[in-house]
């Protein structure tokens, strides 16, 4: 595999562990009752939604090593965003408006475009690109 694309597969590895952090943060409170701090701290699913966070830095961080920060982590934010809209409408019945799915297509098409390459400046002193003559026209 390419750096590039090692860097990418890093960047989706570190959005669904950030997106599954939230998701069992939001479990974990789910029947929560007021143990107070001790309470969340021992509570099965918030430490696996501190370890989904923590691991995810340690991908992100990675992937940082292949990809420009300026376009790794827009794509980042967005991926994990539209994973926790979609998944949060399935498993906790939380309610998907339309625009709210019209907002997931939105960041599903940002992503594209922020991953798209940019195009290359021509230095200021680079020879035109000779064209061919044409044929003479009569």
């Amino acid at each position: 595999m390419t750096g590039k694309l090692i860097g990418w597969v890093l960047v989706l590895i570190a959005s669904v562990l950030n997106g599954s952090g939230s998701l069992l943060l939001k479990q974990s409170r789910l029947k929560a009752t007021d143990d107070g701090l001790m309470g969340l701290l021992l509570n099965p699913w918030f430490i696996g939604g501190l370890a989904c966070y923590g691991i995810n830095v340690i991908f992100f961080a990675k992937a940082l090593e292949k990809l420009p920060v300026s376009v790794a982590y827009p794509v980042l934010a967005g991926a994990s965003l539209a994973l926790i809209t979609m998944v949060a409408a399935m498993v906790f019945h939380e309610r998907m408006a339309p625009v709210h799915w019209g907002g997931a297509v939105f960041i599903l098409i940002g992503i594209i475009l922020i991953t798209r390459p940019a195009p290359q400046p021509q230095p200021p002193n680079a020879p035109a690109a000779e064209t061919p003559a044409s044929a003479p026209v009569d």
